[in-house]
């Protein structure tokens, strides 16, 4: 069945910062919330996934070789496959992320993603 899901309401749902919730799937990608404060992840590359990032509430940077790259409520970007990058959250954001099935792990999220915890 068609389900209608309200990101507000699920990201709001997510109890610890930076806990992914699955809320979705679409051809083969996963979609994501979150809600992250104070943390700056390592460099990272995808190889093999392009990343959506959707910032549903807040703000946060998206750090990238030749600088920042900052959005606020109701931005999005995407970071191609093979580019370097890392989030930096300085205060509060809930966001939506869209890559790939199998691209989440730890070592690219400092150990907070869990394969299977969904909606």
């Amino acid at each position: 069945m068609i389900q209608k899901i309200n990101l507000l309401e699920k990201v709001n749902s997510v109890g610890d910062l930076f806990q992914y919730l699955q809320v979705g799937h679409l051809n083969n990608h996963m979609l994501n919330v979150l809600q992250a404060e104070n943390r700056t992840l390592d460099f990272h590359i995808h190889d093999n996934s392009d990343e959506l990032f959707f910032v549903i509430e807040g703000s946060f940077s998206i750090e990238l070789e030749d600088g920042l790259v900052s959005l606020s409520q109701g931005d999005l970007i995407i970071v191609p496959k093979g580019i370097r990058h890392r989030p930096v959250c300085m205060e509060l954001v809930k966001c939506l992320l869209i890559e790939l099935d199998g691209t989440l792990n730890d070592d690219n999220t400092g150990g907070t993603y869990t394969k299977g915890k969904s909606i």
